[in-house]
């Protein structure tokens, strides 16, 4: 990432934060260079207070803190997008965003899940379940597939809820690393349905 451009703001960059899980604007800050500095070393969201007149980690009096996953700065390198990921409501009236929103927008974990899966296409089998299966191959990820879906389909015909979603939950896990693994996302699903509506 190129570096901020503090000087067209007089010292100050806008920082949009946004919920690295459901994509929702929790708020918008200040930073200054100390701010941002201190951003990026304790991965905790720290903004330059205007009325303080001071730098301030978001959650340092009320515990609720913003836990960084990644900083992107716009084309004029003048404005800051913050993915963060809210360890409670944001909005000092007890609101979950700074503009009255619910943060519970939960089908955008999916992209969020779906780049997980992404990141652990390569790396050492050892590492994690989700590395094992992929470096086990295209017939051992759809037989996984397969045997999630079986198991979704005896569970529907029983009466518990709970083991139903939780094999609903597998299946999908599954599905989204075969998707990877053929080199597809859950959005390239999502574009074929869209095509679909609207013919």
């Amino acid at each position: 990432m190129s570096q901020p451009d503090f000087d067209k703001g007089g010292g100050l960059l806008p920082a949009i934060v946004q919920d690295a899980e459901t994509a929702k604007v929790l708020m918008l800050g200040f930073m200054d260079q100390e701010a941002y500095n201190t951003t990026v070393e304790s991965g905790l969201v720290t903004f330059y207070s205007r009325t303080k007149e001071r730098q301030w980690t978001k959650g340092e009096t009320s515990g609720n803190f913003l836990v960084v996953e990644s900083l992107t700065l716009d084309c004029d390198s003048d404005t800051l997008l913050v993915k963060a990921k809210p360890k409670g409501p944001i909005c000092h009236t007890g609101s979950d965003t700074c503009f009255f929103e619910k943060n519970t927008d939960s089908v955008h974990f999916l992209e969020f899940l779906q780049q997980l899966i992404e990141g652990r296409k390569n790396a050492a089998p050892e590492s994690s379940y989700t590395a094992s299966l992929f470096a086990k191959g295209t017939n051992k990820i759809a037989q996984k597939v397969g045997e999630e879906a079986v198991e979704l389909v005896i569970e529907a015909k029983s009466d518990n809820d709970q083991l139903f979603l939780n094999e609903a939950a597998d299946l999908m896990f599954h599905y989204m690393i075969l998707l990877s693994h053929r080199g597809y996302g859950i959005t390239d699903v999502v574009k074929v349905l869209q095509n679909r509506h609207a013919k």
